[in-house]
């Protein structure tokens, strides 16, 4: 759970403290809108008390209010308009106040992070696994910075031996040419001071750069393939400090080594230095080989972006280098990787395939978009077994070549993209999508393109779909212990409602999205996809109001509402359609006198909700009172539903008589005889009725349509037309559905 969202959890003394913490000089509506990017930068990476740093407190600082730009953007509707306005307010504020110090941001920041966790911590007696997990990573990254600060002394301490270095060699070279005349002196020159100067000093180095080869050893192999494999924003900022971090370091210490050569040439005898000088210039170049080849990187997949995360400080972009894109098999990428001849290999045509490198100025990066790449053609292999054209998998390969010190040193590089999975028609799209998950998910660091785990735990699964459920529903509420239960049970067709029950149960590729659930034509991973979608379209505000249960089984809803007053609703997503919803409610049986029983709608879908929204379906269902446990409906859904937009204009007269004569044809409540529950296409509550002329089915006007001389009186809403134009696009048999949901 993030920071923020216990923080909105404090009461008392602890919710004032919190509250107190912002003003003028950071908003609370910032904190809150952005709460998610500001807890992805890790703040104690800069050092408030170095000058130095101030540049990347600029960064995080233009960072900041590019995020609240975006985010003002991207409102809509009249409140959003209000909100747009307010974030841009708050925007063109933080500048203004912060621009010219940004390190005061910072400060500002790390202070009401630090007081959040601490508030937290206490209110939940230190047990709150974001403070252990905030801690973990603080006292990991404080690690590296100690290991930066050993570098920058140890770098320090050779620069000073190199000035000495010079110092003595000059000294040593003025006292040479004197002995040159005396031949007797020859025999002592290899043991005189500066040359065991050299040698302390080479050994110094050679610690240095094993220290160096570690510390790029986390960073690079460590912290880089992680983030590959998470692609998040909000480590980006942190790694690129650290890549630059390691940069700088590592080329000062190679113009060392350039010193200490040119030093080397300026003796006037030979010796044991000039071998050790070759020997450390191969490691560092070879260290900076590493850091250019790894730092080449995959910033963005759609649309392409690729980076050079060092770029900057190695001042590449004084000759802008060019970026290739090529598609290659999954087979051409193991023979790449295998260092195997693959020239001119590919699987398939790219157009607008080539781009330059731009360097940006103000944020000092180098990259280059591929906005218009789009592919033309593609070839694919021969099938193994089983698997379908979603399966196959394809990766991007992106290469460039690279000059660092003014044409000094030249590398070749190429990096691949994530899998990628190319379709032809969007009825594929969520197949295709379930095999880049899994492999992004379960994919091993290092591992052979493309093997994945043909099965994982549970558990393994369940963080999979809950981080893609909220990526995609782009939501802080996730799914519950209690969802991924109801999820458990359906992917194994078992009843237990004890979580432990699936903690060592596996799951199967094929159970996850090649074969069908029981009873059904469609598998887990197709339903699911269609629950997020559905959510994401039309019910992202209920599910973020925790209107929406969604993963609740039919027997459960049964048992939920029973124990409620009639008029008390759920809402649940469909056992039976993919991508639907369903209303279920309880109330009284009008077959049965004294008998009450829980209805279900017919599953709303996307195509519904296109035409009218789940807010205005429910405003229109009086018979719907209290939102489950215990919420009256109004409160919960009033603000959603759709305003009055103006009166009835005259050719929606003929829908109103057809809406008349609808409601008069349709059937009245099915066979009392029968004791299941019904399926009604927004049926009204199934009370008895005394009104000679409504039969159940839709409930009467609470305003007549008919005034008392018998003329339509057209001083009505134009949600009513959209409601009854709904009802005459569905033909009168499907009024009634079956009887799954």
């Amino acid at each position: 759970m993030a920071v923020w969202i216990q923080a909105q959890q404090l009461q008392g003394d602890a919710l004032h403290q919190m509250q107190s913490l912002y003003g003028q000089h950071f908003p609370i509506e910032v904190r809150h809108y952005l709460s998610q990017w500001i807890e992805g930068q890790l703040w104690d990476v800069i050092d408030l008390e170095n000058p130095q740093e101030e540049f990347k407190a600029k960064r995080l600082l233009d960072s900041l209010i590019q995020e609240l730009q975006n985010k003002a953007e991207h409102q809509v509707g009249e409140d959003g308009f209000l909100l747009k306005i307010k974030l841009g307010h708050y925007a063109s504020q933080l500048k203004s106040t912060y621009d010219r110090c940004p390190l005061e941001l910072v400060r500002c920041i790390k202070h009401i992070l630090y007081t959040e966790q601490r508030l937290v911590r206490e209110a939940t007696n230190s047990s709150s696994p974001v403070g252990g997990m905030m801690d973990s990573m603080s006292q990991k990254y404080q690690q590296i910075n100690q290991a930066f600060e050993e570098l920058r002394l140890m770098t320090q301490d050779t620069e000073n031996d190199l000035r000495k270095l010079q110092h003595n060699q000059e000294y040593f070279i003025i006292q040479y040419q004197e002995s040159l005349r005396i031949q007797a002196q020859l025999s002592s020159l290899t043991t005189l001071p500066p040359a065991d100067r050299q040698h302390e000093h080479t050994l110094r180095k050679y610690t240095l750069y094993l220290l160096l080869r570690k510390q790029q050893t986390i960073i690079l192999d460590d912290e880089l393939i992680q983030w590959k494999r998470r692609q998040q924003l909000s480590w980006w900022v942190l790694l690129y400090l650290l890549c630059e971090k390691l940069a700088e370091t590592i080329w000062q210490n190679r113009q060392q080594i350039r010193r200490a050569e040119h030093l080397r040439q300026q003796l006037p005898i030979p010796g044991p230095i000039e071998e050790l000088l070759n020997e450390l210039n191969s490691t560092i170049t070879d260290i900076i080989s590493a850091l250019v080849t790894s730092t080449f990187i995959i910033e963005k997949h759609l649309p392409a972006t690729v980076r050079l995360l060092v770029g900057g400080k190695l001042n590449v972009h004084m000759n802008p280098p060019q970026v290739k894109a090529t598609i290659i098999s999954e087979q051409q990428a193991k023979a790449l990787l295998k260092n195997e001849n693959t020239r001119n290999d590919s699987s398939g045509e790219i157009l607008n395939n080539n781009c330059v490198m731009e360097y940006h100025q103000t944020t000092g990066t180098l990259s280059a978009h591929f906005r218009n790449m789009s592919l033309k053609r593609i070839k694919r292999s021969d099938r193994r077994g089983a698997e379908s054209v979603t399966e196959e998998k394809f990766t991007i390969l992106f290469e460039s070549q690279f000059s660092v010190g003014g044409n000094e040193l030249v590398f070749q590089v190429k990096t691949l993209s994530l899998p990628v999975v190319v379709i032809v028609h969007g009825s594929q799209d969520n197949n295709a999508t379930a095999t880049v998950l899994w492999d992004n998910a379960f994919a091993e660091p290092g591992r052979v393109p493309f093997l994945v785990p043909d099965k994982v735990l549970w558990p393994q699964l369940c963080d999979a779909i809950n981080m893609k459920y909220k990526a995609e529903v782009q939501s802080n509420r996730g799914l519950s212990e209690e969802n991924l239960v109801f999820l458990a049970q359906k992917a194994f067709s078992i009843s237990s409602n004890n979580p432990d029950d699936y903690r060592n149960m596996t799951m199967t590729w094929s159970q996850f999205n090649r074969e069908s659930l029981p009873g059904r034509n469609f598998t887990f991973w197709q339903w699911f996809d269609g629950v997020m979608e559905l959510t994401k379209k039309h019910l992202k505000p209920h599910w973020n109001d925790g209107a929406i249960l969604g993963f609740v089984n039919k027997q459960q809803a049964q048992d939920m509402l029973m124990s409620k007053p009639n008029g008390t609703f759920l809402l649940r997503f469909s056992d039976s359609e993919i991508g639907g919803i369903t209303i279920a409610w309880v109330a009284e049986n009008p077959n049965k006198a004294g008998e009450r029983m829980v209805w279900n709608l017919m599953p709303y879908t996307t195509k519904d909700f296109s035409i009218r929204s789940l807010a205005d379906r429910i405003s229109d269902l009086n018979h719907l009172l209290f939102l489950y446990p215990d919420r009256p409906k109004d409160e919960v859904f009033s603000k959603y539903y759709t305003p009055p937009l103006c009166k009835l204009i005259g050719f929606y007269l003929g829908f109103v008589c057809v809406f008349v004569c609808v409601c008069r044809f349709a059937t009245a409540n099915p066979d009392p005889t029968s004791g299941n529950p019904t399926y009604m296409d927004h049926g009204a509550s199934p009370a008895p009725v005394s009104h000679p002329h409504t039969y159940g089915i839709y409930p009467p006007m609470s305003d007549s349509m008919l005034d008392t001389d018998g003329d339509f009186d057209l001083d009505d809403t134009m949600d009513v037309a959209r409601h009854v134009e709904e009802l005459l696009r569905r033909p009168v048999e499907s009024q009634w559905g079956g009887q799954q949901s």
